[in-house]
């Protein structure tokens, strides 16, 4: 069921880095983030704004840039351990016949620009200028003190097939939803607890959300609050719950131009080579909440596309258990 996993792959990525997004109103966007989220702006430049959380030192895990025709993901990163990896890393992907060529990104070193099998847009980079952390600068701390950024999820057509690809670069999976002995959606890492990269069934590629750690479970009534405070209520989208997967507190919201994003407490650690994935029944409620109502259904649909990148149908839509069947299945009980 779950493809096989390179222990010693052909070069070596370490974490889910950063992500570029792009928006409407940049100082909107920026104000969402700071005031809500908590994270930090390292700089703005050429109208586009670099933030990081408090505990990051590198310069940038989010990049708000604005928009061309409609607000999108232009693309994920991820870091790469030496600067020899990224040059086998381009020969990795021409073999394959997938797009690999050197950019140039501010405050980032050697960036290649490569493309995986569904088509997402991803930099691969060794190095960053780096900034004096902020988690002790506790006077100047604001919204849920957003930590650092941890995992990103991605909506594809085939999650079953990417896996693979993933699995060949040295992604190992944590838990993963099944439904007999079918694939449904995988949750791999590199860095050493149980997330990097989660890959779930659905028109794609897009970005489903990304997400970033906070150190306290208060934070995660705290961005609510605060949510409240700056007019963005009625973002809040899911939770606060528990999820299934990995245990943690989470809530998610939408910023201004509807890319979503989740705060929640960290993981647990799996970088021992003998522990086994874990399976979760995709029929259990308990797979999307230990407890508590269940997701609504744009949280299952919905995403952000990645610019430029088309669009690729599955061949059997999921249907998942939404707030919506949930409270139907209720009113017929």
């Amino acid at each position: 069921m779950l493809p096989a996993v390179n222990l010693k792959p052909p070069f070596n990525i370490t974490r889910f880095s950063h992500v570029v997004l792009e928006v409407n109103d940049v100082g909107c966007s920026r104000d969402f983030y700071v005031n809500v989220g908590g994270l930090v702006e390292t700089e703005f430049a050429d109208g586009v704004s670099y933030l990081r959380g408090l505990s990051e030192a590198c310069h940038h895990s989010l990049v708000l840039a604005p928009a061309g025709d409609k607000p999108a993901c232009r693309r994920i990163g991820y870091r790469v351990f030496l600067e020899e990896d990224l040059d086998t890393a381009k020969i990795f992907f021409e073999e394959k016949g997938l797009p690999a060529e050197w950019i140039d990104v501010r405050n980032q070193g050697r960036t290649l620009l490569v493309s995986d099998p569904s088509g997402a847009r991803i930099e691969l980079c060794s190095s960053m200028s780096v900034h004096p952390r902020m988690f002790l600068q506790v006077h100047e701390h604001r919204g849920a003190r957003a930590q650092g950024l941890d995992h990103c999820q991605i909506m594809v057509a085939d999650p079953v097939g990417l896996s693979a690809f993933y699995g060949e670069l040295g992604f190992r999976t944590s838990e993963y939803i099944a439904a007999g002995d079918t694939l449904i959606a995988n949750f791999m890492y590199r860095k050493g607890v149980c997330l990097d990269l989660a890959l779930v069934p659905g028109i794609g590629p897009q970005l489903h959300h990304f997400a970033y750690t906070v150190s306290e479970s208060s934070d995660i009534i705290a961005v609510c609050d605060f949510a409240s405070r700056y007019g963005y209520g009625d973002s809040v989208e899911r939770g606060p719950g528990r999820h299934g997967p990995s245990g943690v507190l989470f809530v998610y919201l939408r910023d201004p131009d509807g890319h979503r994003v989740e705060f929640f407490n960290n993981h647990y650690t799996t970088i021992d080579a003998e522990l086994e994935p874990i399976r979760w029944d995709a029929a259990s409620l308990s797979t999307n909440v230990h407890w508590g109502m269940p997701a609504v259904s744009k949280w299952f649909f919905e995403a952000s596309e990645f610019t430029g990148v088309p669009l690729e149908r599955p061949e059997k839509m999921p249907n998942p258990m939404t707030l919506e069947r949930y409270a139907e299945g209720l009113a017929k009980s």
